[in-house]
């Protein structure tokens, strides 16, 4: 949308609720978007007098009206200068002002209100995850993590952190008194139609508080495991071992590297009503219909393990484990599994095969672990290269040879470069790399008799792709590059993969 046209528009509440927005007011008619069926008549000469010219209406799916609603009032950019106010106004402001329904229906202009809200939107504009708010000695810096790389987008001086944090806490429902402690709260908001869950998190530090926002954006979760991007042959198997009626299926990585979305998709897959599933969670990121969800409470007794325990007694025909943590909660799992139950669960490793090391390391008995796990699925995050900027590139030697490519391969690969689209980084959005270790008998041996990780590595990804082969045959299909994938999928020495 112009300039022009970003200054001549309705209000946020009436363009919501008679669903009437301004497409574009230079043309003649102007053009007028309409969500769904016919428009308000008394909306449309209110529309008219607004424009002060002859109107034509057109008609927008809903879906595309409330995209289109979000994009022309949400916040476009932030403007440091604009909240150094003084600190008695912004705290009486920050704490006198309820809380908004809508971050966009907001008729006051308070700084500090404006400036989460702005905040917020920035965020979900740009598919942020995360909101990182860290007050300083001089300045309070707020960055946002966008496909997994924190980005500073503002520096504001620091008497503004006590007022924003504190304003931040009421949103959340946290104590805005406790100050010495760590909190977590949620907050639920509209934003142009979209449902957002901001999951808040406070941390005492030595220049104020801390503050991180997880994003968790109900219209982009993709809780489907076909739309992952796993690689076909990768999607058969993890569908087939699905199948089992028990077993125990673990997804290892990181934090952030899209284990808990992987069980989601599983679950929805195999969600059934003639199925029992329940799950014990840290926390519940998102409402799947049909699934029983449990949220763990370690304040009140409520551990992974206790959660288990419960919902082993409701008569489950699946369950789902956040994580496995301890050696008591794998111990809980492994027994659900040999007595009828497809478990799934998530656990800290770098590796497929390390996850087998690590239960073990837990006190799980190898005998009970041979006879109980199923598969096991590893998987990282890429960025993906920006499809507008991207720049061709002819493999060296080194890249060749990592590349498994013929010294006469005319190959080309594909480079970063940077561009407005993608904020001069040379990426937009993520894509997964994955491998994954389905258990056949002579792994079940393996597993039996201890034998160690390389080994089983060595069986196990014979014709099989681990993390690095999957990730380069994402740079060879110009989608990610060769520096990305070392980055996050750090080969060792030895070879097995990370």
């Amino acid at each position: 949308m112009s300039k022009e046209t970003a200054e001549l528009r309705l209000t946020y509440a009436f363009a919501k609720e008679r669903g009437l927005i301004l497409l574009d007011t230079k043309a003649t008619p102007a053009i007028i978007g309409a969500r769904g069926g016919a428009a308000d008549p008394w909306a449309l000469l209110e529309v008219r007098r607004v424009v002060g010219a002859p109107i034509h209406v057109e008609r927008m799916p809903p879906e595309a009206f409330e995209r289109r609603l979000s994009e022309i009032y949400a916040v476009t950019g932030l403007d440091a200068e604009e909240f150094a106010a003084d600190e008695d106004d912004l705290t009486s402001l920050a704490e006198g002002i309820p809380t908004t329904a809508d971050l966009l229906d907001s008729e006051d202009d308070a700084p500090v209100i404006r400036l989460i809200n702005g905040v917020i939107a920035e965020a979900v504009k740009i598919k942020a995850s995360d909101v990182h708010v860290e007050p300083y000695e001089k300045n309070l810096s707020i960055r946002l993590r966008v496909d997994g790389v924190l980005r500073e987008i503002l520096s504001l001086p620091a008497r503004v952190a006590p007022s924003l944090v504190s304003r931040v806490k009421v949103m959340a429902r946290l104590d805005i008194a406790e100050k010495r402690v760590p909190q977590d709260g949620r907050i639920s908001l509209a934003l142009g139609g979209k449902t957002v869950d901001v999951r808040v998190s406070t941390l005492p530090a030595r220049f104020g508080e801390r503050v991180v926002m997880r994003i968790l954006d109900k219209d982009e979760a993709r809780l489907d495991l076909d739309a992952l991007g796993m690689p076909p042959h990768t999607l058969a198997r993890v569908r087939q071992v699905l199948k089992r009626p028990n077993g125990i299926i673990l997804v290892t990585g990181p934090t952030g590297s899209g284990k808990t979305t992987t069980l989601y998709g599983a679950l929805s897959l195999l969600n059934d009503p003639a199925l029992n599933i329940l799950t014990v969670e840290d926390p519940v990121e998102y409402a799947i219909e049909g699934v029983g969800q449990t949220q763990i409470n370690p304040k009140v007794g409520m551990t992974f393990a206790t959660g288990l325990r419960a919902i082993l007694r409701q008569d489950p025909d699946i369950v789902m484990v956040g994580e496995i943590r301890d050696g008591e909660t794998a111990d809980i799992a492994i027994r659900a599994a040999l007595t009828g139950h497809l478990v799934l669960s998530t656990i800290h490793t770098n590796s497929a095969v390390g996850a087998i090391t690590r239960l073990r390391d837990m006190g799980a008995e190898p005998f009970l672990l041979s006879s109980t796990i199923a598969g096991v699925l590893a998987q990282r995050l890429v960025r993906r290269l920006c499809p507008s900027c991207k720049s061709p590139h002819t493999p060296n030697p080194a890249e060749r040879e990592l590349l498994s490519l013929a010294p006469d391969s005319d190959a080309t690969i594909f480079q970063p470069a940077g561009c407005a689209r993608c904020g001069h980084t040379g990426y937009e959005g993520r894509l997964g790399v994955y491998e994954f270790m389905g258990i056949d008998q002579n792994i079940r041996t393996m597993i039996h008799d201890d034998v160690g990780e390389q080994a089983m590595a060595d069986y196990a990804f014979a014709e099989n792709d681990t993390l690095a082969d999957c990730g380069f045959r994402h740079v060879l299909a110009g989608e990610t590059s060769i520096e990305e994938v070392l980055r996050v999928v750090k080969q060792e020495e030895d070879g097995t993969g990370v």
